[in-house]
Formats: C-alpha cells, structure tokens, sequence
C-alpha cells in the first residue's frame, strides 16, 4: 500500500495531460518541426516587412507575436500563424501614405474586426465552400509558393544551383536513413556547414536584412485617437481582417484534411483576432495562418501538437537574439530547397492526372482552373476562393435548374389536366415554369402537382402566382396540391403579395 501510494499522484497528473506531453518521440519531433519552421520563417518575415515598407524587425516581431499567441489561443493545432505577403499587400498603402503608427493602428482593429467576426459565426461560411476550390487553393498555393523562390533563383552566383539540388536530394533520401531528425533541419545544417566551411560566396540570410538584437516592448499606436484616424484605417483593418481569416480558415480546413482531425473554426477566428491585437501592441505588422509553413511544420515535419507553434515563434526570437550571426550565414539556398520541397508536397498532383481529369466533371474542372488563375494573378488568395465558390454556386444553380420538370396528363373526359412538377424550385428553375403550361389550350380545371418539388425562395412563390393569374384571365380555376410543409409555409406566406392580379 505504502510502496504504491507515492507514485499514484504522478500517475493521476499524467492522467490530466494530454498524450503527447507523455511521449518522448512526440517531444523530439514537435521541438525538431518548431526549430525547421522558426528556421524558415525568418527570411520570409524579412521579405514581407519589404513588402510592407517597414523594418524587417516589425516582421520579425509580428512572427513571434503571432506564433506564440495562436498557440494557445487558436482553434487549429500545428497550423502556423505568422506575418504574411497578403496582409503586408493590404496595410502597404497605408503605411506608405500615413505612417507606421497608422499601420499599428490598423493591425489591432483588424484583430478586433476578427474577434467580433468569429463571435458572430462567419466561420460557419466555410461550409459553403466546395472541395473544387479547396483543390484549386491548394494547387494555387503550391504555384505561388514556387514563384516566390524564383527570384532566389535568378542572377545568383553559379554555387546556388547545386546547393540547391544537392538541399532538395538530402530531403528526398534522408528520410529513407532516419526519420529522428527532420530531413529539412538536416539540408539546412550541411549546407550552412559547406558554405561557410569553403567560404562560398552565395546570398545569405543576412543579406535579407538586420535581425533584431533585443525583444519588443509593448506599447500603444503613435496616432491622434480622434474619429478622423478610425475613419482613415477602418477600410484596410476592415481588408486585412476579411482577407487573415479567409486564409486562416481555408488554412484550419486543409490541415483538417491532411491530419484526419477537426478544429473549431469559430475559436480560430477569434483566436487570429486575439493574436492581431496583442502583435499591434507589441509593434507588429500582423498575420495570419501561413500555409508554406504549416506545410513544413504538419506535412513535412509531422508536427501535429500547439507545441510545435509555439516553439516556431519561441525559436525564432532565440535564433534572432541570441544566434543571430550564425542565422545570418545560412544560405538562401538551404531556404530554397525547403519551399521547392513544400511546393511538390502542397500540390495535389492526383487533381491534373489524365485518369482524374476524365472521370471529373467538366464544372468542377472549370471551377478548380478560375480558382488557380484568380489566385495566380492577384497573388490573393482570398480572391481566388470568393471568384471559385461563385462559380461554383453558378454552376450548381445552373445544374439544379436544369432538373426541374413539368409533365401533363389530361383527364379521359377532357374536363381537366394535372401537371406534375419535379424537382427543386428556386430562383434559376423558377424563370422559366411559367412558359411551361398551355394557357389557351388546357381544359377549364388546372391541378398543379407539386408533390415531387420543392418550393425555396419568392421566385418560386411569384411564379407560381403568375400562373394562376394566367389561367384566371381566361376564366380557368387552377388548385394547387401536394406542397410539402415548408413549401406550402413559404407559399401561404407570400403568395398574392408578389404579383399583380
């Protein structure tokens, strides 16, 4: 009894944690995938504060800040939140025409736009949309993620190219060696060693820009907080807002996919509102959900715990501060083979097979091809999905309409006709039922079946008021029968207040 009762406590604590914290493997690769990510995130952070106009240690600030808030507040785990290209294209305009302290302003009402969004349920609106644009996001993103690593690519030192090669063999075959260490920590550690070993002359991360020596202080916005400055930075907190959750939660969703595990969407919007406010008070630029290094930290490096997220933001301020010189010296070449890889893993190559493509429909195809060239094109994805999941509701609706079906069947006296209708009945089918019945020439007594319909929408209600009132003005009695009960609630409520009779 005695020998027992000491390790009960321990027993029961373990109990109240969650299973990976017991788990050693879990652990090494959790903190391995953090240290890949935090590896990755620091020349992208640089290259979005460029983008943005502003320091790259406002970027950097921004990565930590978001990472490590997101952690603990967010609804998707392992996914990573971090400064981003399309927020920076958003808020440039306004630091560039009115100040960074506008931009900061910015940043922490578009976290409190995100908040009140996620309170009100828009994450409710992903839904509606279909796996068509999910494809065409994914596939768009993997393109866009390659062109970002072109201008790597172009008028460099010769030595760039096989540093680059020999980065992504390492990351193809280590993984047949050993899966302990993550084959992207190992390609970035030799080739740093072989650059700085030779004394080859390649760009480095350090060419980016200066790494930031201290942590940053939190701090109100250097503006005027008059109506004047909220009416000035509304529209693009409003932008940054709409466009960070629409990638944060198109993010939460293919991470859902690839890990076969779901996540509140509704707590990740507002967890992105949260991290956007506390980043604005720490001088960040603000974020979002990154799926390049999500890609590294969940499908590359198989992170799949908050661990991994917090330790990405964690040990990218431990790089910056305190290895900041040797962060420096890794060639841009070792970043370059990372992202190429995250390309070839992020594309769904199975969407463009032959086989695929044939057996496809022709609407889903055309819907994924408009969500790659939107996206592509504007570099927003945002855009991308709005313009695919409307083309894809066109489609649909065009599909839909398409089923709907009358047929008529005279009675053997010729004193009456029922006309049966079938299928959906709603703003697209609708427009054209009322050309479907012979008004001059049926018998005196109509009965319109709809047993086999559904009515949706008042387009449905006012045309079937504009049939009735086409067979009364020539004097025939029409009955309406076999409305399911939403339909006939819908029809009872709005029928004769939507036509003239």
């Amino acid at each position: 009894m005695s020998s027992a009762s000491p390790k009960a406590p321990a027993a029961r604590l373990r109990g109240l944690l969650p299973d990976w914290l017991n788990d050693p493997k879990v652990w090494r690769t959790e903190i391995l995938a953090g240290l890949v990510v935090a590896l990755a995130l620091i020349p992208e952070a640089i290259s979005f504060s460029i983008i943005a106009g502003v320091d790259p240690a406002v970027g950097l600030f921004a990565s930590f800040t978001m990472a490590v808030v997101i952690s603990i507040v967010g609804g998707r785990r392992a996914m990573i939140s971090a400064a981003t290209g399309a927020v920076a294209l958003v808020i440039a305009p306004l630091n560039r025409e009115h100040g960074f302290g506008y931009l900061v302003a910015a940043v922490i009402l578009a976290g409190v736009i995100q908040v009140a969004l996620g309170a009100l349920g828009v994450a409710k609106l992903m839904r509606f949309v279909p796996r068509s644009v999910m494809v065409g996001f994914v596939n768009a993103l993997a393109i866009l993620i390659f062109m970002t690593q072109v201008p790597e690519m172009h008028d460099v030192p010769w030595a760039v190219y096989p540093l680059i090669i020999g980065g992504l063999a390492l990351m193809v075959f280590f993984p047949k060696v050993t899966t302990v260490v993550p084959a992207p920590l190992i390609s970035i550690v030799i080739l740093t060693v072989i650059t700085v070993a030779a004394a080859i002359a390649v760009p480095t991360v350090g060419d980016k820009g200066a790494l930031p020596s201290s942590l940053p202080v939190p701090g109100l916005p250097d503006v005027p907080f008059t109506l004047d400055t909220l009416t000035t930075i509304a529209p693009y907190a409003f932008a940054m807002a709409l466009v960070g959750l629409m990638e944060s939660l198109m993010t939460a969703k293919l991470v859902d996919e690839i890990t076969d595990t779901h996540s509140s969407k509704t707590r990740e919007s507002i967890g992105q509102g949260i991290a956007n406010i506390v980043t604005g008070f720490f001088g960040g630029m603000g974020g979002c959900a990154m799926i390049g290094q999500t890609m590294i930290n969940v499908k590359v490096s198989g992170a799949r715990t908050r661990l991994s997220t917090f330790l990405a933001g964690a040990f990218l301020m431990v790089l910056c501060i305190v290895f900041g010189p040797v962060v420096s010296d890794i060639p841009m070449a070792a970043l370059v083979a990372v992202m190429v890889m995250v390309c070839f893993a992020t594309f769904d190559w199975h969407s463009i097979a032959p086989r695929t493509l044939k057996r496809m429909p022709a609407g889903e195809i055309t819907v994924m091809v408009i969500t790659v060239i939107c996206v592509v094109a504007t570099s927003n994805l945002a855009i991308g999905v709005i313009v695919g999941s409307v083309t894809a509701m066109v489609i649909f609706a065009r599909r839909v309409a398409q089923v709907a079906e009358v047929s008529a069947v005279t009675d053997p006296d010729g004193a009456g006709v029922v006309y049966s209708v079938t299928g959906e009945l709603f703003f697209a089918s609708s427009n054209d039922l009322v050309g479907r019945f012979d008004y001059a020439g049926d018998p005196d007594k109509i009965v319109i079946d709809l047993s086999a319909a559904h009515v949706w929408d008042a387009s449905s209600v006012a045309a079937l008021d504009a049939i009735e009132t086409k067979y009364k003005q020539r004097g025939k009695t029409v009955k309406i029968i076999g409305l399911n009960d939403l339909s006939a609630d819908l029809h009872n409520k709005l029928t004769g207040e939507l036509t003239n009779h």
